[in-house]
């Protein structure tokens, strides 16, 4: 049996072939998340529906994992303009209403692609 598993979900994949997270044991970690749309697998033009098309493929992926948004120990945001952390935090604030119990957050700044205007990475320890 393999110790590594690669998770999938059939509303968010990669081009490349690469999975969208790997668990070993109880530890998930993701390449890129984008918030392309689910349904279209268009890049939405807003950064509020990139948003909240990330968070979604983030449940998503923990969630294929055998886990819940409780087990999201880290995520790690790159922006395409970081000012604009309002849109991030709107839905993070929804997620997270305890400030006693929520994931550590990082974000930087950085030239996207494709329309791209924000995508994330994870990690996450599932059933903790």
């Amino acid at each position: 049996m393999a110790r590594r598993k690669s998770i999938d979900v059939p509303t968010y994949s990669h081009k490349n072939p690469i999975p969208g997270g790997s668990l070993v044991g109880n530890l998930l970690a993701t390449g890129i998340i984008t918030g392309r749309d689910p349904k279209t697998g268009q890049m939405p033009l807003t950064l509020d529906a990139q948003v909240v098309n990330m968070f979604g493929h983030i449940r998503a992926l923990i969630e294929a994992a055998g886990g819940t948004m409780d087990d999201l120990v880290k995520l790690n945001v790159t922006m395409q303009d970081s000012s604009q952390r309002a849109a991030v935090n709107d839905v993070w604030l929804k997620l997270f209403p305890d400030e006693k119990s929520r994931p550590a957050r990082q974000t930087a700044q950085a030239n996207l692609e494709g329309g791209m205007l924000i995508t994330c990475d994870i990690l996450a320890v599932i059933g903790r």
